[in-house]
């Protein structure tokens, strides 16, 4: 039963992989926002910079997950520290009012026009790409924060085509002049920059200038990627998704100025928005910033909102007699305007149409399209439905934004009818049936079946689906497991109305390996649209096959369980040699008394000769080198005692090695003046 329920389970997992192998568009949901507070929010508290904590709190805040209270503390400290300081960089004052604008910190007597001033001297001096963004930006928000300052740029044509200068004919951008290299992710760049220009002039920008820049726009979508399913993206260095991401930040920005008039194409838009979605959740948090961003960008702008089109599931249950389930939102799953959604067609993967023009109920309790009813020859199996969203109010049109269609892989799943299944014993020569048992496959069997080498065995099933249409299965297979553990499996074909397989053993004893005994049968039926998959025991057979020859192959070595290794071990009985016997232990005494009869000899023997210590040195010197070599010749006898005690015999010779260093020097000095004295008192 587990086995069963574990195929069930694969099978299940297979249809949802096959569906979500094609590209299907989810709004932003709620694991997003789980997501975005184990990747934004700071252990201790803090960001390590500006710039980080811009990114995390702008992801958080469109998001809508409240956590300013929790980080608003350290982080204006260091917004006040950079808005106060005159040796601020223009990068670091644009991240602060960056920050200043979600957190709203109280900036206390920091003088606005000081801010605007360095700010504007800075977009007049710049020179590269990134200053005249940090810099016009930064007026952006300045002007946004700081009402009643003035942030205009009175020589904002020249500024303009200052940045204009920077740009390629393939509609590129270049970071400086003195780079030749050109970047789309420059070009989003120098969008955002330019709109920031033209909302700060004092006077209307030249047209000419601002038409020869949407034909630059023209320009840089003909380098756009595209996906076969509608999919569009840019690409670049700084990787697609920041690419992508700086490009929409750069059009939206221009476009929301009235005198710029831009018209971008709406499938490109649209399908900007799917590559973004289609993402998913990403890893890195600039890339989960910049997708976040990017996509907040396409909610609110002025030229077109994309809706997209998302299923809950892909999968339809026949035997359930699920719904199909539609919802259409913003990027953001903002509601979408009134609107109807159609069924324009549902292909199978044979390419005929089964539904066509179908329109889909809608429920206004769970803002759902749905299709309750299928026509009859809907069947297992996968198709492509085609969607369309046709707008109700021709007035939202100017600011909402479709796919023409939107197709969409889905999966439909039923139970699977198996009739006539019965497994027969043949005989070779005429195919007769000796012996023949029918089976229930819904459940595990008990069939016990005999044949020798010269017989066959036969297994046969009908599969339909539940309009009765055959069913060919995606796997089939009979596996025969000898009491040995060697395992052989054959593949059931579906042939007309008929799964079938035929085994004859007479030409399989060499892939039997000549095992005859008792074979356990396993039959294996599995697909993706098939809800009953099953891997039921049917029984076993009994078969009487011929002695292997002797340069017949062996069978396999069965693998072993790689776990047995940790299990418990068997148990060792050691029985340990009898000790030898040992002497008396007065007889050890007597022979020790015997071993030291001589060093008391040795003693009695100095008092005899009258030894005396009158040649002793008497000098500092030499009395103190006499001192050492003694002492020195009592450490080696000492250390011949410890030898016999403790120590090992490598520990003694690097022991006694040092030692005879040390009596090699004071025993040469001891002796030198021992030679001179006696020299002296020759010579007196």
């Amino acid at each position: 039963m587990m086995a069963r329920g574990l195929l069930r389970f694969l099978a299940s997992l297979l249809a949802l992989a096959i569906c979500n192998a094609a590209s299907v568009s989810q709004p932003i949901s709620d694991s997003h926002r789980s997501a975005a507070v184990d990747v934004f929010l700071p252990l201790d508290g803090s960001f390590k910079s500006l710039e980080e904590a811009y990114e995390a709190l702008k992801t958080l805040d469109v998001l809508g997950i409240d956590k300013k209270s929790d980080l608003s503390l350290s982080t204006c400290e260091n917004v006040v520290k950079v808005l106060g300081s005159s040796s601020s960089a223009l990068k670091d004052l644009f991240y602060a009012l960056s920050v200043n604008g979600i957190l709203k910190c109280k900036t206390g007597e920091i003088v606005p026009k000081d801010i605007v001033s360095k700010l504007q001297a800075g977009a007049k001096d710049a020179k590269l790409l990134l200053d005249f963004y940090y810099s016009v930006r930064g007026l952006v928000l300045a002007k946004e924060q700081f009402s009643g300052t003035d942030v205009s740029l009175g020589d904002a044509e020249a500024i303009f085509r200052s940045i204009k200068a920077l740009s390629q004919n393939d509609g590129r951008w270049r970071y400086s002049s003195n780079n030749p290299e050109s970047s789309t992710f420059a070009a989003g760049v120098a969008f955002e920059t330019l709109a920031g220009v033209i909302s700060l002039a004092p006077s209307e920008i030249d047209q000419s200038l601002i038409q020869t820049l949407k034909t630059g726009i023209v320009k840089l979508f003909d380098s756009i990627q595209k996906y076969d399913d509608g999919t569009f993206y840019f690409d670049g260095s700084e990787g697609p998704i920041s690419t992508t991401a700086s490009v929409i930040r750069g059009l939206t920005s221009f476009a929301a100025s009235e005198s710029t008039g831009l018209n971008l194409p709406g499938d490109k838009i649209v399908g900007l928005a799917k590559f973004l979605l289609g993402v998913g959740i990403p890893g890195d948090a600039k890339d989960f910033f910049n997708q976040v961003d990017a996509l907040a960008c396409l909610e609110d702008n002025r030229f077109s909102v994309p809706l997209i089109l998302s299923l809950p599931s892909t999968v339809i249950s026949l035997t359930k007699k699920e719904p199909l389930k539609v919802k259409v939102s913003t990027v953001l799953g903002s509601k979408a305007p009134a609107l109807s959604v159609k069924l324009a067609d549902a292909l199978s993967s044979k390419g005929s149409s089964v539904i066509s023009n179908q329109e889909l109920k809608f429920d206004a309790d769970s803002a759902t399209y749905f299709l309750d009813s299928f026509p009859k020859n809907f069947d297992v199996g996968k198709y492509t439905f085609v969607f369309e969203i046709l707008l109700d109010e021709s007035a939202n049109e100017k600011a909402y934004i479709t796919e023409a269609q939107t197709k969409v892989p889905i999966a439909a799943t039923g139970a699977i009818s198996i009739e006539n299944a019965e497994i027969a014993v043949l005989d070779s020569d005429v195919g007769s049936v000796e012996s023949q048992k029918k089976l229930d496959l819904s459940k595990d069997g008990a069939v016990s079946l005999s044949a020798n080498h010269l017989q066959k065995l036969r297994l046969s099933f009908q599969l339909t689906t539940p309009v009765g249409v055959v069913f060919k299965p995606h796997q089939a297979f009979l596996k025969l497991k000898h009491e040995s553990q060697v395992e052989h499996i054959f593949l059931v074909k579906t042939s007309g109305k008929k799964s079938e397989l035929v085994l004859d053993f007479l030409g399989l004893v060499e892939k039997l390996h000549y095992l005859s005994g008792k074979y356990e049968i396993q039959l294996t039926i599995g697909d993706a649209s098939m809800e009953n998959s099953l891997l039921n025991n049917i029984g076993h057979i009994e078969l009487d096959l011929p002695e292997r020859p002797e340069k017949a192959s062996l069978p396999p070595l069965q693998p072993t369980d790689p776990y047995s290794r940790y299990g418990p071990k068997a148990e060792i009985s050691h029985i340990f040699r009898v000790p030898e016997k040992l002497p008396a232990k007065q007889l050890s005494l007597v022979f020790l008394g015997l071993i030291v009869l001589p060093f008391i000899g040795f003693l009695i023997g100095l008092t005899r000769l009258g030894v005396n210590i009158k040649s002793f040195p008497s000098s500092v010197g030499a009395a103190t080198s006499a001192l050492l070599f003694h002492g020195g010749i009592g450490a080696v006898l000492l250390l011949y005692v410890l030898f016999w005690i403790k120590l090992d015999l490598f520990t003694t010779l690097k022991a006694l090695s040092m030692l005879g260093v040390f009596l090699l020097f004071v025993g040469h000095s001891t002796l030198s003046q021992l030679a001179s004295a006696s020299n002296k008192l020759k010579s007196a």
